[in-house]
């Protein structure tokens, strides 16, 4: 039975004498790692001044000729190399090239500068509850924009998983990576069955059948139950008892065997490691949507407990009208790249006379706007305040002509004009077309508030 050929990364090899100077344009810095079939090296673009890292299938794997080892390690590559440039969201990691040399065919893809989630899974090492949720929200997001792409990872597992770590060496994101054994629903030609890695294998991926995006459900279910727990659900001294057990054994509850673990976040994880497809999260969304409900709920204990959480912003967007054009992607930008803070009751948003540089989306809560200590609107979920900050031509017209307090306990969204900036053509392009409809409904309120001034009060 052919099971995984993925790499196992973690930590940096230190160079050696034989490391090439160049593979094609790209200039080697050093070894990041080895797998079975495969070397990975950190290289330099030179032409675009950035890091790079590049798999390498070696000559022995990469030539058919040499028999059904160099077959299969062709078709990883062959997987791999059709994805190049497609897959684009913040938590996959991007396959920028593929380069189809004869003796050793090699893969640019982005470099992430970190360690895979193996590193965490040891009792020694495990990450805060509710961050472990956090990670496993975005990689279930990511997988479902993989599945929308026509694609089944089917080897999800810790090694797989990059985490992204800060310059403290703390976990700020993660990237689903190596679609090496990725089925491809779209594509007519022979790909490789029973693929993986057995400890997060499904039952129906290990014996070869048809599988869909449910055996990834089950895989990123087995790496978060790993995660928690400290070890997988299933552990035996060789394959046959190991697959014994993923058939015939219910995973052991995780209450007990770590602090904090509640039976709601054990119900989430074991839902996905049910044995029959049809009894785990019929689709990524509601998956995603059961880990995000921990965190919101505050099922799971929270390390910093007013800190708004990455899944609580993702799915604050997707409910606010005006965020109702945008992608995913463009979603994940205004999560990492906006201002998110929880204001008090009372707390003055904007006063009378200042100047603003900020904008305001009111993701909950409610606002009051005061005009000379009068009440004359009241804002809620949804609303944009201070925009003018963004639209206006000149610093004149973005001094604020009313005072606005928070009324109930508000969470915003906010961005100056230099940090929208930042943000995609795209992503912008969604925040002018979400400012225009707001601008039109306010000039349409004004005309019935003179038209027809007695319907409105």
């Amino acid at each position: 039975m052919m099971l995984g050929m993925s790499s196992d990364l973690d930590l940096p090899l230190e160079a050696s004498p034989d490391l090439p100077a160049y593979i094609g344009k790209y200039k080697v810095l050093r070894r990041l790692g080895e797998g079975a079939t495969s070397d990975v090296f950190l290289a330099v673009d030179e032409f675009r001044q950035s890091e790079v890292a590049i798999k390498r299938m070696r000559f022995w794997a990469s030539n058919s000729r040499l028999g059904q080892q160099g077959d299969f390690s062709s078709r990883f590559y062959a997987a791999e190399a059709a994805l190049a440039g497609r897959l684009q969201h913040p938590n996959v990691v991007q396959i920028l090239d593929a380069v189809p040399e004869q003796d050793s065919p090699y893969l640019v893809m982005e470099y992430v500068p970190g360690v895979t989630l193996k590193h965490f899974c040891r009792s020694d090492r495990l990450l805060p509850l509710d961050q472990i949720v956090e990670l496993g929200f975005k990689c279930a997001m990511a997988l479902s924009y993989v599945f929308r792409q026509g694609l089944i990872h089917r080897d999800v597992k810790p090694a797989n998983l990059l985490a992204v770590l800060d310059a403290q060496g703390q976990v700020t994101d993660v990237k689903v990576s190596d679609f090496g054994s990725a089925l491809n629903l779209n594509s007519d030609q022979t790909q490789v069955h029973r693929v993986g890695s057995l400890a997060y294998m499904p039952p129906e991926q290990i014996e070869g059948g048809d599988v869909d995006s449910r055996a990834d459900i089950y895989a990123l279910g087995a790496v978060l139950y790993h995660l928690i727990a400290g070890r997988p659900p299933f552990d035996a001294p060789n394959q046959m008892a190991l697959m014994h057990q993923i058939y015939h054994q219910a995973a052991p509850s995780m209450v007990g065997l770590r602090g904090g673990v509640t039976a709601e976040l054990d119900a989430v994880i074991l839902k996905a490691l049910a044995k029959h497809p049809a009894e785990r999260y019929a689709n990524w969304e509601l998956f995603a949507r059961a880990l995000s409900d921990l965190v919101a709920k505050q099922l799971v204990p929270l390390a910093r407990l007013y800190e708004v959480k990455d899944s609580e912003r993702f799915n604050m967007l997707r409910e606010l009208e005006f965020f109702a054009g945008f992608g995913d992607v463009e979603l994940w930008e205004v999560v990492h790249r906006a201002r998110w803070r929880r204001f008090p009751v009372d707390h003055a948003l904007y006063k009378k006379g200042q100047e603003g540089n900020t904008f305001h989306i009111i993701a909950q809560g409610a606002v009051e706007v005061f005009r000379d200590g009068v009440k004359v609107a009241s804002l809620g979920q949804g609303t944009s305040v201070g925009e003018m900050a963004y639209l206006a031509p000149n610093p004149d017209l973005r001094r604020h002509s009313t005072d606005v307090r928070v009324s109930e306990i508000c969470t915003t969204i906010s961005f100056t004009p230099e940090s929208l900036g930042q943000l995609s053509p795209e992503c912008q392009h969604r925040f002018d077309r979400g400012f225009i409809q707001v601008l039109v409904r306010r000039l349409h309120a004004a005309h019935e508030a003179l038209a027809h001034p007695r319907r409105i009060m």
